[in-house]
């Protein structure tokens, strides 16, 4: 039988967790546009190192490895705060989707955080796998659109689209 499960981030696996970070997006991003991307936070990824270092960093995270039939294949970060939760990332490695892992991984995570009532994330517009994932698998919901034109002058300086998605626990 597969085993999934989740460990705390270790010190001495945080450089290979943010590369594998960054190879996990930048596959998602070259499967949607192609080696023209112009999507890049930094040249030649997807997600800066200092994006994910800023969410390792932050007081609330919690990081762990997901780890499948004793092999590395993903990461998460949460933000906890009290009863609200935010997913900052989750990443599978390619090579491994579509084998379930990603939702046994949230699982896991829901099983881990009961007390989280609303779990927030948010993905680029492009992100369509991304996008089932969280509506199709794991019950969010589409809440916020953030773009040029998102009526809240903080967050319509967007120049790509994002949405913002909510799970409220039952």
């Amino acid at each position: 039988m597969d085993t999934l499960v989740l460990t705390p981030l270790q010190n001495h696996d945080r450089e290979q967790f943010i590369c594998d970070n960054q190879a996990a997006f930048l596959y998602g991003a070259t499967e949607e546009f192609g080696v023209r991307n112009t999507h890049f936070e930094e040249d030649g990824q997807i997600i800066s190192r200092h994006t994910i270092e800023q969410s390792l960093d932050a007081a609330t995270a919690k990081a762990y490895r997901i780890v499948f039939n004793n092999e590395i294949v993903g990461g998460v970060i949460l933000q906890l705060f009290g009863e609200h939760g935010d997913l900052d990332l989750l990443f599978v490695s390619p090579n491994q989707h579509s084998k379930g892992i990603g939702y046994r991984a949230w699982c896991a995570i829901e099983k881990m955080h009961p007390e989280i009532k609303i779990w927030q994330t948010h993905t680029p517009y492009f992100e369509q796998r991304n996008i089932h994932f969280y509506i199709n698998r794991l019950g969010f919901h589409i809440v916020e659109f953030f773009n040029p034109y998102h009526p809240d002058k903080k967050h319509n300086n967007a120049t790509e689209g994002f949405f913002r998605f909510e799970k409220i626990m039952k």
